[in-house]
């Protein structure tokens, strides 16, 4: 560049930076050297107060340590803790249908029974009439609705069942707890003719 082009706008100096008095080193510099110790200092200093005791998961090993590098491995991790179903929806209603039995078991009232049997139907109904998404549709859907009249016989014959299982097992431990009647004293009985 010669004195004759136009320069641009001129760029105030940087200020001189801060120098320590006692070593005359730049004070930036110092901290940065520094900062390791002070983290240090402040851990130990957390360790004596106690912060790190009691934390979840101390003493156990970190899950999937050392395994493979997976890249999807926070998707996974997210299903995982969501417990997110990533099922076409006819084996999602096929799941469903495999587990409503014990689900029925749980609820109290004829009503509840009807009330999840609806709620299970309606579902049905949703992924029968839904066109299948992507370009591989998935399995068919073979689910069908159930009968809430069905539902709730067979609800009742489940807890009638149960209860007469539960009776009987009651019994049974009664009877295993009973003591056996025993002299206490171990002498000699009498027989009829010695009296």
């Amino acid at each position: 560049m010669t004195d004759s082009e136009p320069r641009g706008p001129e760029r105030p100096p940087r200020p001189a930076r801060a120098r320590d008095r006692r070593t005359g080193r730049d004070a930036a510099e110092q901290r940065i050297a520094n900062q390791g110790s002070w983290v240090e200092l402040q851990i130990q200093q957390a360790v004596q107060r106690g912060d790190f005791a009691d934390l979840p998961g101390a003493g156990r090993p970190i899950s999937d340590l050392g395994a493979e590098h997976d890249p999807d491995w926070w998707v996974k991790k997210l299903v995982e803790r969501e417990q997110i179903s990533v099922l076409p929806p006819a084996l999602a209603i096929r799941r469903e249908d495999a587990e409503l039995d014990d689900q029925l078991d749980r609820v109290t009232t004829e009503e509840g029974v009807r009330q999840r049997v609806a709620e299970f139907n309606a579902a049905v109904r949703t992924a029968l009439y839904t066109p299948p998404a992507g370009p591989m549709p998935g399995p068919p859907m073979i689910t069908r609705p159930r009968d809430p009249d069905v539902e709730v016989e067979r609800w009742r014959e489940r807890r009638t069942a149960r209860r007469e299982a539960q009776r009987q097992a009651l019994t049974a431990l009664r009877a295993a707890q009973q003591p056996r009647s025993r002299r206490w004293w171990p002498g000699r009985r009498r027989r009829p003719e010695q009296a």
